[in-house]
């Protein structure tokens, strides 16, 4: 079963500067880089939502690993995942 995303706010708004303070540190191909690397682990939330562990305070949500200094955190619902933070 392939699940809907639905992104939060603050999960595009965090995204959006995450990737602005690469392409300002590193250049455009870093920051091209990465947002490659965070949809191609969307798509593998989407296709497999229980692939990553859930985090320790919170057993409804789980921490998907995107880059050493980066994780986007999801809830996965019935019907949806919702990405709470990236």
């Amino acid at each position: 079963m392939t699940y809907s995303i639905i992104y939060s706010p603050v999960a595009l708004e965090t995204f959006d500067e995450i990737t602005e303070q690469i392409k300002q540190k590193w250049g455009s191909r870093h920051a091209d880089k990465f947002k490659l690397r965070a949809v191609k682990v969307i798509e593998t939330i989407q296709m497999s939502p229980f692939i990553f562990q859930s985090i320790e305070s919170n057993a409804d949500v789980r921490k998907g690993f995107i880059h050493k200094n980066c994780s986007v955190f999801y809830k996965v619902t019935n019907t949806h995942i919702s990405i709470l933070l990236g």
